[in-house]
């Protein structure tokens, strides 16, 4: 089962492609403009399938955003702009894989399952910020040389951040990307473990690499 992002701004379109892929197995997300799209995108995903044209932002510019931050998700791009000028401006994006509409979606069903047989070794496994580090194949981290004893949730929580340096990441954001919850649970379990990642990345004679951002959650910047 694979966890998909769909941003499709057309209502009947979107649910035939969530029915058939459901039908498959795979737990789907939908985003009904690049705005709101490119915020989801943001967390984690096997694949996300993009609409070229869509409200507020282009479904290429959600593209070329994620990629600049760092976010290698897979993208598959479906749009009814189909002439070869347009696929190959897809894939310049940063997509993936381009599919005209209309298409079957048995078609679809296929250049999905072909984008995920792809190797997971193309996902990077060093991430730096500054002087913080994180080795993923080695489950170690640093802060200037200084080896830092984080396990299990807190390493998860720390690569989350790496992934995403100088955004805002929400209390939400971490419970359904790292904890893995489709609800809300009544209790602090964000911020106890956020309070103790902190502590052990940010010593008191050192410049606060987290942040908080008062109503919205935390962020990770780099020392300037």
């Amino acid at each position: 089962m694979a966890n998909i992002l769909l941003i499709e701004d057309d209502g009947e379109t979107a649910e035939e492609i969530t029915l058939e892929l459901e039908r498959f197995g795979h737990a789907i997300v939908t985003a009904d403009s690049g705005t709101n799209g490119l915020e989801a995108a943001r967390r984690d995903f096997d694949v996300l399938i993009v609409d070229r044209l869509l409200p507020g932002l282009d479904g290429l510019d959600v593209i070329k955003t994620i990629r600049s931050e760092g976010i290698r998700t897979p993208a598959i791009v479906v749009s009814a702009l189909g002439r070869l000028d347009d696929r190959v401006r897809g894939l310049r994006a940063g997509g993936d894989d381009y599919l005209p509409k209309p298409f079957a979606l048995i078609e679809l069903v296929a250049r999905l399952e072909a984008v995920l047989r792809r190797p997971a070794e193309t996902r990077e496994t060093f991430l730096r910020l500054g002087p913080l580090e994180i080795d993923l194949l080695s489950r170690c981290a640093a802060r200037s040389g200084r080896r830092l004893d984080l396990h299990g949730r807190e390493l998860d929580l720390l690569e989350y951040f790496l992934r995403r340096p100088g955004h805002i990441v929400t209390r939400s954001m971490l419970l359904q990307d790292v904890w893995g919850y489709r609800f809300e649970p009544r209790s602090n379990v964000v911020d106890v473990h956020m309070s103790k990642l902190r502590r052990k990345v940010d010593r008191p004679d050192e410049t606060p690499l987290f942040r908080n951002v008062r109503g919205q959650g935390y962020r990770l910047d780099e020392p300037r």
